[in-house]
């Protein structure tokens, strides 16, 4: 396995140049960029631009591990409106092919949202109706995907959408296709359920891993943790990682508060070096 650390955990306003030293010099062999609108990388990235971006993380001594799909806030694909989620799936094509420019195997991409985090009514009208059709979409993007050649990894947040281990399975199942996975997030599980028990249910739909770490008294999003500072059982992931055959990166998903970014993406990398050893 490898260490990458998503570029959220830098500051925005920090030059490109800035981050992959930092994220070298700490240690990490790759980096997850984010395409989004007014990124670095964004869906209108011209393929030239994505190879000379793909050339200046090389050149720093970094691989690109994969690509968050970012931009997708304002539109879902679980949205009741058709052209709602026709903008969606347009969204996803367009920075499938910044995937396909950086030539990464996988694309992380949160669906969107039955309801709200905290306390709301919910914004989808049936939950069946909205399984079922998100299903349909995304066998319609897998086709996509496949041309691409990248990966679709839905990623479990805390969207009230497949939010067990079996509902992830058979949603992925039903796609039938190995261009849409599972990108499994560590410390997004722990509010409701043991990652390791995930893992081992998901098995080889799993393509990416995000590692973080979380406190399950504190319940909200106040609960997230710096890694190894929580209540995630890393040894126990670790061992359902491996037996599962599991062999690709850990990816640091964290924040970085002002003035402390270079300690904690420091500490960050020793702890992922520590979790990758167990």
């Amino acid at each position: 396995m490898r260490s990458s650390i998503n570029l959220w955990a830098f500051p925005t306003e920090w030059p490109m140049s800035r981050v992959l030293a930092l994220a070298r010099d700490a240690g990490f062999e790759a980096i997850e960029p984010v395409c989004g609108p007014a990124l670095a990388l964004s869906p209108n990235s011209t393929d030239e631009e994505v190879r000379a971006y793909r050339r200046g993380c090389l050149d720093a001594g970094l691989e690109v591990s994969s690509l968050v799909c970012g931009g997708l806030s304002q539109v879902s694909i679980l949205s009741d409106e058709e052209e709602v989620r026709a903008q969606a799936k347009e969204h996803v094509r367009r920075v499938l092919r910044v995937g396909a420019a950086l030539e990464v195997d996988t694309l992380l991409l949160h669906p969107g949202f039955v309801g709200p985090i905290r306390a709301g009514p919910p914004v989808v009208a049936d939950y069946e109706v909205t399984y079922d059709r998100a299903i349909a979409d995304f066998c319609e993007l897998a086709v996509d995907a496949q041309e691409a050649g990248v990966v679709i990894g839905i990623e479990n947040v805390w969207n009230k959408f497949l939010v067990s281990p079996l509902e992830m399975r058979a949603f992925v199942d039903a796609v039938n296709s190995p261009y849409v996975g599972v990108y499994f997030d560590v410390g997004n599980v722990m509010r409701t359920g043991y990652p390791q028990h995930w893992i081992r249910i998901l098995g080889s739909r799993i393509h990416k891993v995000h590692v973080k770490d979380y406190k399950v008294n504190v319940g909200t999003l106040d609960g997230f943790v710096d890694l190894l500072r929580g209540d995630v059982d890393y040894w126990a992931v670790m061992a359902a990682l491996r037996e599962v055959g599991y062999d690709s990166d850990l990816v640091v998903e964290m924040s970085s508060p002002a003035g402390r970014v270079e300690h904690c993406i420091r500490q960050a990398a020793q702890d992922v070096r520590f979790i990758l050893g167990l």
